[in-house]
Parts: C-alpha cells; sequence; structure tokens
C-alpha cells in the first residue's frame, strides 16, 4: 500500500507547516459525506499517531490512520493551479464515481 505526493504538493504543503510554525507533515483521510459517500480531508499533524501510517515524498510526509488507507491506496497527492484557482487534486485509482459537484466520491 502507498500513498504519493507530486513535488508541487510537497512543495505547498512545505510553505504551509513553514507558516505555520510547526507540524510533522499533513493527514489525508477520508469521511463520509455528501452525495457520493466519501470526500476527503486535509490537516497538519503535529505526530503522528501509533497507528498511523506514513509515507514521505519529496521530504514532506503524509500521514494516514488505517481506516482510511484502505480507500486511499495508490492515491497521488497533487496541487494543481488553474486560472486563478489553486488547490489539491486527488488522483486516486480507486474511485468509481463522483457526484455532480466534485466534493464526494464512492469506491
Amino acid at each position: 500500500m502507498a500513498i504519493s505526493m507530486t513535488e508541487a504538493a510537497a512543495n505547498h504543503v512545505r510553505r504551509s507547516l513553514t507558516g505555520r510554525g510547526k507540524g510533522d507533515g499533513i493527514r489525508l483521510g477520508v469521511r463520509t459525506t455528501g452525495c457520493s459517500g466519501l470526500a476527503y480531508v486535509l490537516e497538519f499533524v503535529d505526530e503522528a499517531g501509533s497507528e498511523d501510517k506514513v509515507f514521505e515524498n519529496h521530504g514532506v510526509k503524509v500521514i494516514i490512520d488505517p481506516k482510511s488507507l484502505v480507500y486511499l491506496d495508490g492515491t497521488e497527492l497533487d496541487f494543481v493551479k488553474e486560472g486563478l484557482n489553486e488547490g489539491f487534486k486527488f488522483n486516486n485509482p480507486n474511485v468509481r464515481g463522483e457526484c455532480g459537484c466534485g466534493e464526494s466520491f464512492n469506491i
């Protein structure tokens, strides 16, 4: 099982952690919500838990809880700029469908 992060995403997370002044990495998880069932959750992590899985890419740690890893295995986290908008993009090979607004997905 693996999670990867592009260099653009790692640079963005690194800048955010530096601006925050602390943090061990970023947590990627899923929660039940939306019209398709699941949504991505991102948050800063000051210290990984004992059961967390840690993946390091470009010097940045992505921390996943065991329950979310089942849904996220093989996911690549990217950071993209499209016109005036910028944000994280989740390239998740497990996704079978997404809602019309793009906020939730199902597996």
